[in-house]
């Protein structure tokens, strides 16, 4: 067979299928056939080491893999090893057909183990084909080698990668994804070999990088230690972008099955051990348990007659001492022996149960310690524990009675005593005699919350004597001391009683003495305090300054002034009668000889305060009556000056008005020409500008009313602010409109549009301008453009929109009207025109020289092309050739050239000569 005919048959036929167990989509050993030669020669090296690693078994192995095995021998021998059984007797023969029929004997056996051959023939292992013979060499490792894996319900190379993963999991910038480039620094092999040997590296000294010396590290280490063959290179591995993934896969399958067997006499050796160790455990339970019991048992035993004790104490710090002994007992001895009664219970359930599980005998303890009878000796323990703890809480409850009325005699007699301290004394004072009316009730109701103190107190002084008497009954010790005390306080008691109710009498005596003067204070506060206020109010309203803008405020402020003096004789009433009662206290105070602090407890103020009040009053009655007439007198001169602004911007205000619509009519105008129309509007401009010492004038009254502060004018509607804007607009709407007409003037000349064609349009604009403002609305505009012949669409009258209208106002002026109209009635050009002329000048070449292009236009417009076109690309074409179709289509379109009927005998002419054609272009573009 011949090399083309080999390369066609494995071009067409080359394809592995392994069985679904084995076979994943990552399998796919060559559908694209044309192998890397770098995982080739990974393969070569990967692939003859896995075959001389089972060969040597048998004493032989091979140096070249392709030629090795195409006489079927090795390949026979190979497939015996690995599967241990027998293949058929190979033929001796060395011609061709001998060789044949080897492998085929070897190709079936590889079959009846469930792997199907597609297109791998003996023929081509034969003729030592070696991309078939790598294939093949694929398909046995992955059977016999890889397909056996299986990690948690995965097999094949889904288990053996999750396996990879499992074991390298805890290992530092190790992170297995596939089987290729994960493996490249060499840190996930020498993670599985530290995983299974911790002793053959030292993992924390690898850096990652370094991948050769990892790579090394771990070939070497599996070679010596783990009779793994070196079945790669590093520096292949590190220097390929992409490892064989089969080269990487046969290895590390290698450390699978190497540490597979350590783990199956590992997991044998851990069932013994476990085993072992469970008898141990349950031995040791069992020793634990007795010792325990025993231990128990006794500290019951030794417990149940200290707490049988009942001998009480004579005092109570005997017998707390007794209790505490009790608690201690309960906080610190006894809760160690409840947990280990509680352990006891544990561990007997859990022997049983480990006993059960493991089909030995329950466990039997010696006679007296089975459960039950640590059981009944500890509910025995509490009971009797229960009554020691009863009579306990019983003695001290005793004992605790006792001290406690002697301590609560005590305290109640010490609180009592330190109560009354002081009290006589404070009952026997007389400081009601100097004192006010106010400091008499004040002094009263102090009496009164004393008296009810007092009977407060009463109930305490009863407990007390209770107490004495009870401690008697019960024979206290101290009970002599206890009586004498109790005595004291209940003499004590009795003449504070006397004492309060004489100070009650003498209180209520002098307290009657004041009323009627407190009374009369009362009554000149009343009085005095809103009167007060009025002449507050007064006074301020008297100096408040007020701001007015008209004659009528100013008015209104004088008639309330007015008002106001005629309520002052009436308040020159109230005042006397207020004095009146002041001067009745002074008189009852000599007639009693009541000394009087001088100071009304009602209010602070005096008959003094009121009479310089008053005399503030009337000293600013009249310097109010010359303000408000002096504000009189500016309020006329203002409204004078209101008057003189109003006549004169009642005139200015309708005039701007009315020169405003008279400009409006002018632009829309049709009759005369426009050089008539632009006489009329500089006329118009003329008569504006000299009509501006009107506007000046006004001005200057508008100053003097700001400098007045008057900023509001009923004689009239028009403002400052109005009649400037209003001339500002007028002389805009002039500019404009004189401009518009200079544009329309512009536009006729240059785009060859009659005077006739001008009024057309804008007798057409006048018609349609509804709102007659000058302007069209977008439906206007649209019926407007259908009377004159157009046929739009609505995407059509769109982008007609976006040319009359493109700030999108909503309205179309009558200037943008005319620009639209006299673009569609302008002579027009294409682009495709500009591109046939230079090709003509290109001698129909596709691209064009700077020396044509210099010859054949003016200078400046062949510099200008020269610097805009851009360098064409394409073969066989001069250095320098420039692109003119690129430079037309982008720059010019296909939308339509307008230019004036000035250069229609420029394009004319250009039609017969593509220079002038070009020329001619050149010049409608710059205008």
């Amino acid at each position: 067979m011949t090399a083309v005919e080999t390369q066609m048959t494995y071009s067409n036929s080359y394809t592995i299928l392994h069985e679904e167990a084995y076979m994943t989509q990552e399998d796919d050993w060559d559908r694209d056939l044309l192998l890397d030669p770098a995982w080739e020669k990974q393969q070569r090296k990967t692939f003859t080491a896995w075959c001389n690693s089972h060969l040597r078994k048998a004493g032989t192995q091979i140096e070249n893999i392709e030629e090795d095995f195409r006489n079927g021998l090795k390949l026979m021998l190979l497939l015996e090893v690995i599967s241990g059984e027998r293949l058929p007797k190979p033929d001796k023969g060395k011609m061709r057909f001998h060789k044949i029929a080897n492998v085929n004997k070897a190709l079936d056996f590889i079959c009846s183990k469930g792997v199907k051959l597609v297109s791998i023939g003996a023929e081509e292992i034969v003729d030592g084909n070696a991309k078939m013979t790598l294939g093949m060499i694929w398909t046995i490792i992955l059977r016999f080698a890889i397909q056996d894996i299986s990690v948690e319900e995965t097999s094949a190379k889904e288990g053996l990668l999750l396996w990879c993963q499992r074991k390298t999991a805890p290992y530092r910038n190790v992170n297995v994804q596939n089987f290729h480039i994960s493996w490249k620094d060499g840190l996930a092999l020498c993670a599985l070999i530290h995983r299974h040997r911790p002793d053959l590296i030292d993992y924390a000294k690898l850096r990652k990088d370094d991948p050769i010396g990892n790579l090394n590290t771990a070939f070497e280490v599996a070679e010596k230690f783990l009779d793994i063959p070196k079945m790669l290179d590093a520096e292949d591995i590190v220097n390929t972008p992409k490892p064989d993934e089969k080269a990487i896969m046969t290895y590390v399958s290698c450390f699978y099955h190497a540490f597979a067997g350590a783990e199956q006499a590992e997991t044998a050796a851990n069932r013994i051990c476990k085993v072992l160790a469970v008898n141990q455990e349950n031995e040791k339970l069992m020793e634990e348990y007795e010792k325990l019991a025993s231990e128990l048992l006794e500290w019951i035993r030794r417990t149940i007659p200290w707490l049988e004790n009942r001998v009480a104490e004579q005092t109570m710090r005997s017998m707390q001492q007794k209790l505490e002994d009790f608690r201690d007992y309960r906080r610190i001895h006894k809760p160690p022996r409840v947990q280990e009664k509680c352990q006891l219970e544990i561990n007997f359930n859990t022997l049983q149960t480990k006993l059960r599980l493991s089909n030995r005998p329950a466990f039997m303890p010696s006679e007296g310690k089975m459960v039950s009878d640590i059981a009944n000796a500890w509910k025995g323990l509490e009971q009797v524990e229960k009554g020691y703890e009863e009579w306990l809480l019983t003695e001290i409850r005793r004992l605790e009675r006792l001290d406690h009325l002697a301590e609560k005699f005590k305290q109640k007699c010490a609180m009592h005593e330190t109560w009354t301290s002081g009290k006589e004394e404070l009952l026997s004072q007389k400081d009601y005699e100097s004192a006010s009316l106010m400091e008499i009730r004040a002094l009263m109701r102090k009496h009164e919350a004393f008296e009810s103190d007092l009977a407060a107190h009463q109930d305490r002084v009863e407990q007390i004597a209770a107490i004495a008497q009870e401690l008697n009954e019960l024979d206290y010790h101290d009970a002599v001391t206890v009586n004498a005390r109790c005595q004291g306080i209940c003499d004590q008691w009795d003449n504070l009683g006397t004492l309060t109710q004489k100070r009650r009498d003498s209180l209520e005596r002098v307290e009657k003495l004041w009323e009627t003067i407190d009374q009369l204070y009362l009554e000149f506060a009343k009085r005095a305090a809103p009167f007060n206020n009025w002449m507050d109010g007064a006074m301020e309203d008297l100096q408040d300054m007020f701001i007015v803008h008209s004659i009528e405020e100013i008015q209104s402020l004088i008639t309330a002034h007015d008002q106001f003096k005629a309520t002052l004789p009436e308040a020159d009433k109230e005042r006397m009668a207020t004095i009146g009662i002041q001067n009745e206290i002074l008189k009852i105070a000599q007639t009693y000889g009541i000394k009087l602090t001088g100071i009304n407890p009602y209010t602070n103020l005096s008959q003094q305060d009121i009479a310089n009040k008053w005399d503030t009053v009337k000293h600013l009655v009249p310097l109010r009556d010359q303000m408000l007439q002096e504000e009189v007198a500016r309020q006329q001169a203002n409204e004078r000056l209101r008057r003189q602004f109003a006549a004169q911007a009642n005139i200015i205000g309708p005039w701007i008005q009315t020169k405003m619509e008279e400009i409006s009519h002018v632009s829309v105008d049709i009759a005369g020409s426009l050089e008539e129309q632009m006489n009329s509007l500089k006329q118009y401009e003329q008569n504006i500008i000299n009509y501006k010492s009107n506007i000046d004038k006004l001005e200057g009254d508008h100053q003097l009313s700001q400098e007045s502060l008057i900023f509001d004018n009923k004689h009239t509607n028009y403002s400052m602010e109005h009649i400037r804007v209003g001339w500002e607009q007028l002389l805009t709407t002039i500019a404009r409109t004189i401009n518009e007409v200079e544009n329309q003037i512009l536009t006729r000349d240059a785009k060859g549009i009659s005077q006739e064609q001008l009024n057309e349009f804008r007798a057409s604009f006048n018609h349609f301008d509804r709102k007659r403002n000058g302007m069209m609305d977008p439906d206007d505009f649209r019926a407007c453009l259908i009377s004159m012949g157009y046929d739009l669409g609505e995407v059509e009258f769109a982008r007609i929109m976006t040319l009359v209208d493109p700030n999108n106002t909503g309205v179309v002026t009558f200037q943008a009207f005319i620009d639209f109209m006299t673009r569609e009635t302008a002579e027009t050009d294409t682009a495709e025109q500009v591109m046939a002329s230079f090709k003509i000048l290109a001698s129909d070449k596709s691209y064009i020289t700077v020396e044509e292009l210099r010859r054949e236009l003016p200078p400046d417009q062949a510099e200008y092309c020269i610097s805009r076109m851009t360098r064409f690309v394409g073969a066989d074409c001069p250095s320098g050739a420039l692109d003119y179709i690129s430079f037309s289509a982008p720059s010019m379109g296909r939308a339509t050239y307008k230019h004036p009927p000035a250069l229609s005998f420029l394009l004319l002419e250009s039609h017969l000569n593509p220079t002038v054609h070009l020329y001619a272009l050149f010049i409608i573009s710059s205008l």
